[in-house]
């Protein structure tokens, strides 16, 4: 059943797959920042992210090989970040910037040859047959490997941050790195390997950008992605499954105001594509507002660069 043109079945089914790229990026900057670190680099490791996968997945044929290049090419990313802010302890947010200038003019200059080559195909995991079932087979079966595994990760993540060792570990260097440290926990080692983790997860964002949203090359593919996964990262308070139901809220939109222009809304063309964005600044406003703000429940070392000696 329709509603104004609009299929809330192939609504849902839709807003899971857009939300794919923010998602994955989101849970690794919410690892990065339980440790305590502040990476605003993530729009720049997701589009090296785009650009290797994409690259990795023209040269071999193989969509699985892509999106393992746009995951190396996002840590790699991620490493230079760790070893600027952890090693030389420069500024994190400026640190975190830079990185992101650095990604879009690297991917711009690496892109170039590559405008109007189409990758390989990236196919659905289940059979067709289950996807055709009304109602639950678009929006249960109707996936890619990579929208299951975003959902997978995020009850990964979840179950390791609350109930592991090692992530409460994480939480308690986020908290404290000077305690964690006087424990015995190798506080820069931890948080190294939570930056690598948080670039691999925007690279596997980004190389989904450029292999199945649009499957072909675009200076600034990613078009402002990584700055919401930051903002759905606090919108979520920190939290794995907040992340997700932020995700899906940015995605719902995003897919709507496609679904509308489609249907001929009267609604001005730019209002529409503005409407995620603006949405997501709202979202921030009322979070920050009053006593209890935006960073309730953030981590209390978040941004503090540690050193062993201090």
């Amino acid at each position: 059943m329709d509603f104004g043109g609009i299929n809330p079945v192939i609504l849902i089914a839709g807003l899971m797959a857009t939300s794919v790229p923010i998602l994955l990026a989101a849970l690794g900057e919410a690892v990065v920042e339980r440790s305590g670190v502040l990476n605003l680099g993530v729009e720049g490791m997701m589009i090296i992210g785009a650009l290797g996968g994409f690259v990795v997945a023209v040269h071999t044929g193989s969509p699985f090989m892509g999106f393992v290049g746009g995951a190396i090419a996002g840590a790699v990313l991620s490493m230079i970040f760790a070893a600027l802010t952890q090693v030389f302890l420069a500024n994190q947010v400026a640190t975190g910037l830079a990185l992101t200038l650095f990604g879009l003019g690297v991917s711009s200059l690496g892109g170039q040859g590559y405008n109007g080559i189409k990758p390989p195909a990236t196919t659905g995991l289940l059979p067709d047959a289950l996807a055709q079932i009304p109602v639950a087979g678009p929006i249960l079966f109707g996936h890619d490997a990579v929208v299951y595994f975003s959902i997978l990760m995020t009850a990964a993540t979840w179950y390791v941050l609350k109930f592991t060792r090692i992530g409460l570990i994480i939480r308690a260097v986020g908290e404290s790195h000077d305690a964690a440290h006087a424990l015995g926990y190798k506080v820069n080692r931890i948080r190294l390997m939570c930056i690598m983790f948080g670039g691999a997860m925007a690279g596997i964002g980004g190389a989904y950008v450029s292999l199945v949203r649009v499957p072909q090359w675009v200076d600034g593919i990613t078009a402002g992605a990584g700055w919401i996964a930051l903002a759905i990262v606090v919108f979520a308070s920190w939290k794995p499954w907040r992340v997700l139901a932020g995700a899906y809220l940015f995605g719902g939109i995003s897919v709507l105001q496609l679904n509308l222009q489609a249907a001929g809304s009267a609604i001005p063309v730019e209002y529409l594509s503005m409407a995620p964005y603006v949405l997501t600044i709202i979202v921030l406003v009322i979070m920050s507002s009053g006593r209890r703000k935006a960073a309730v429940g953030a981590p209390a070392s978040l941004g503090q660069n540690f050193h062993a000696s201090r």
